[in-house]
């Protein structure tokens, strides 16, 4: 019997390895003991990697708060790629995703409806509307 094989596996990261199957042979243990080393691997980059997306975003010129001139329309675009469309006192009226591609903007909200705009001076304009960055007093 090979060392370790009928004991409890450590735990990795939260995640037990595979117990051993004395039906499969030393060679398939070893080849499965590293296709679990290098999902663990991939997922701990991906991890990395999206965090790292995720700050640059944070850090992008067109995340923030943009507001119509009279405040009524407010878009938030969130650092994570989500952004949330406010009317007069309802703060959650549309909800969606979004992207950004140089100085164009596309919209993909929850309920299907699909929007875009485009960053012109400091200054979108999406739909016929003109928002301006403001705060979320409504002032811009």
């Amino acid at each position: 019997m090979t060392a370790g094989r009928g004991r409890n596996r450590s735990v990795c990261f939260g995640l037990a390895q595979p117990q051993h199957n004395p039906a499969i042979t030393d060679h398939e243990e070893i080849a499965v003991q590293r296709t679990f080393a290098t999902l663990m691997t991939a997922a701990l980059l991906s991890q990395s990697v999206k965090a790292e997306e995720a700050e640059m975003q944070a850090n992008h010129p067109y995340v923030g708060l943009w507001v119509t001139e009279d405040g009524y329309i407010r878009h938030e675009l969130l650092p994570n790629g989500r952004y949330i469309e406010a009317r007069g006192t309802r703060e959650r009226a549309y909800e969606g995703r979004y992207q950004v591609m140089g100085t164009h903007i596309d919209y993909w909200d929850d309920t299907g409806f699909t929007a875009d705009g485009d960053f012109i001076d400091g200054v979108l304009h999406h739909a016929g509307m003109i928002f301006y960055r403001g705060r979320r007093t409504g002032k811009p």
